[in-house]
């Protein structure tokens, strides 16, 4: 199976062009918004879009701290088929005062158009740029990206690399009823629906244990089986590995397994990759690093393998007339290494040199194709303040924040409305060390990370009717992604 047939990439191409020409009249960024399951899309989709219409700070984002963007609004997204965005919704979410709290995780793709204008720069520009730029927000799962790579697998291929990877710690852990469950059933035994549906059932528990934060696992395809949306009971996620039987007949538990994967394939992969993902201009990956980190070397390794396959589905390169005819590229990609609040400044540094160690690999394959790549320590609503506090005679740089309801440190269950200063401990100099399983690392993480509740928002600047939104390298984030297109 290959990735993309001919007939797929003249789609792809058709597509392209239709795009290239419509930004030649009216300019647009498509930008993809991604990240696995709870990095925060939702979140920094809103700030955002929050702070670019209702004001904030943003001294790195240049058109913005230069006064050249001169008013940014929403307009009808250009894409009936694709739900809009819920960005009031989530503002209204996050400024419930003492109700407040974070909005509901992206589970479908929607889409959002924010449109800026502005004042461009030099004389040519402000003679042939008509100063207004759109920018199509598109949220999607991670986990639909991670399903890309099955693009290019057999249903045979596929299964041998699930069940090598579900034999190995600490997946091993979990995936045992599952397995012993497989060990039943003869793969050239007659089809039969129930032990298919009870074989999909234990593999879908499997993929959610995965994701849970003893493990934070990365790697989970198929995306959908965590997030089913519509497609919930559908033959087409009710399936899972299974080591080949010898007959390869039509009529067998192993042919009907197979027919399903190659349904999943081609009716949900593929259509995602040539209708949405295929029409990307710009990228940002968004990573929740502190869960692996906290869960240990194996959650940090898969995470590095999840972020090299997400790498691998993009096509890099850099916008023009000779690329939209073969394909629209993608010119820069962002990964974020989001909840950098949860951690003291002086730990910043090193949280993005480990997502720059997790992805450098696959940025070298990809950046001799005309991309540009960065990767920032990021967050889109700061939910915790710093401090210093002194004990015993040592001075420890703090955060302060609201623990979400629940939360426990050291046998003390917080209520949701406590206020606490935490030492969150240091990441390692050597972003190497995160491969590693020591009792030097694990003191250094042992405070664990734990989860805040989003901030009391104070209108801080006066004709602003809407809180403003604390971040951390936000505007950093918005010059690498959009600066160059409003100069």
């Amino acid at each position: 199976m290959k990735f993309t047939s001919f007939t797929d990439e003249a789609y792809i191409a058709l597509a392209g062009l239709a795009d290239y020409a419509h930004d030649m009249v009216s300019p647009t960024i498509r930008l993809g918004v991604t990240g696995l399951s709870r990095a925060g899309k939702t979140v920094f989709i809103t700030s955002m879009v929050h702070t670019l219409i209702h004001g904030g700070k943003l001294p790195m984002f240049e058109p913005y701290s230069a006064k050249r963007i001169k008013r940014a609004y929403l307009q009808p997204q250009p894409d009936d088929e694709i739900p809009r965005f819920a960005y009031e919704k989530h503002v209204e979410t996050l400024t419930a005062g003492e109700a407040r709290n974070w909005p509901n995780s992206t589970s479908r793709i929607s889409q959002l158009r924010l449109t800026l204008e502005f004042e461009p720069e030099g004389f040519l520009a402000r003679n042939l740029s008509n100063g207004k730029l759109n920018i199509d927000i598109i949220d999607y799962p991670g986990e639909w990206l991670l399903d890309l790579p099955l693009l290019d697998l057999t249903y045979e291929e596929w299964s041998e690399q699930t069940l090598n990877a579900a034999l190995q710690p600490p997946r091993n852990k979990i995936s045992r009823e599952w397995l012993e469950y497989l060990k039943t059933l003869d793969a050239d035994a007659p089809q039969d629906e129930t032990r298919v549906q009870e074989a999909a059932r234990l593999f879908t528990d499997y993929l959610r244990k995965s994701r849970e934060s003893e493990f934070a696992l990365s790697t989970v395809p198929p995306g959908r089986f965590l997030m089913p949306g519509d497609l919930e009971g559908s033959p087409l996620i009710t399936f899972s590995p299974l080591a080949p039987g010898e007959s390869g007949e039509d009529g067998t538990l192993h042919s009907m397994m197979k027919r399903r994967y190659n349904s999943y394939v081609n009716r949900v992969v593929k259509p995602f990759f040539i209708n949405h993902f295929s029409r990307l201009d710009r990228q940002i990956v968004l990573v929740d690093a502190l869960a692996p980190l906290n869960a240990g070397p194996e959650a940090v390794k898969d995470l590095k393998h999840a972020l090299s396959d997400i790498l691998s589905c993009f096509r890099p390169g850099r916008t023009s007339l000779l690329n939209a005819f073969l394909g629209k590229k993608i010119d820069r990609i962002l990964f974020a290494a989001t909840k950098a609040d949860h951690l003291h400044h002086t730990s910043h540094d090193r949280l993005e040199a480990v997502l720059n160690y997790l992805v450098e690999d696959a940025m070298e394959r990809s950046g001799t194709k005309g991309a540009g790549f960065d990767v920032v320590a990021l967050a889109a609503i700061r939910a915790t303040r710093e401090s210093i506090v002194n004990e015993d005679g040592e001075d420890l740089p703090v955060i302060i924040g609201t623990p979400e309801k629940g939360e426990k440190l050291d046998g003390t269950s917080y209520d949701g409305k406590e206020e606490i200063a935490l030492f969150p401990g240091d990441l390692p100099e050597n972003p190497k060390r995160s491969f590693e399983r020591n009792e030097d690392l694990s003191a250094d993480l042992e405070t664990g990370f734990m989860r805040f509740r989003p901030p009391v928002l104070k209108n801080e600047r006066s004709g602003i009717r809407s809180p403003v939104f604390p971040h951390i390298r936000l505007d950093k984030t918005l010059n690498f992604l959009l600066g160059d297109r409003l100069s």
